[in-house]
C-alpha cells in the first residue's frame, strides 16, 4: 500500500519557525530540506519532523495540507499537533 504524507517540520535553530508540507517519501523530503534545496526552508536548518500524517488517499493529504496552511488550520495543528 502507499502512504501519501503531510508533515510539519520544526525548526532545531529556531523553534518558532515551522513549514508544513506533503510528501510521498518522508525521509527523503527531510533530508532535501536539510540539505538546502527547498528555498522556503533554507534559512532555518536544520529541521526535524514534528508531526507526520499518513492518509492512503493522495487526494485527501492535499487537502488536509492546503487546510493547515490556512489560518483555522495553523490554529488547528498549534493546539493539536
Amino acid at each position: 500500500m502507499k502512504f501519501f504524507y503531510v508533515y510539519i517540520l520544526q525548526s532545531e535553530s529556531s523553534e518558532k519557525h515551522f513549514y508544513i508540507g506533503f510528501t510521498e517519501d518522508l525521509q527523503d523530503r527531510l533530508k532535501t530540506h536539510n540539505a538546502g534545496q527547498v528555498p522556503h526552508t533554507i534559512k532555518f536548518r536544520p529541521w526535524r519532523i514534528k508531526t507526520a500524517i499518513a492518509f492512503t488517499e493522495r487526494q485527501r493529504a492535499i487537502e488536509f495540507e492546503r487546510y493547515l496552511k490556512t489560518a483555522s488550520g495553523r490554529a488547528f495543528a498549534k493546539k493539536r499537533l
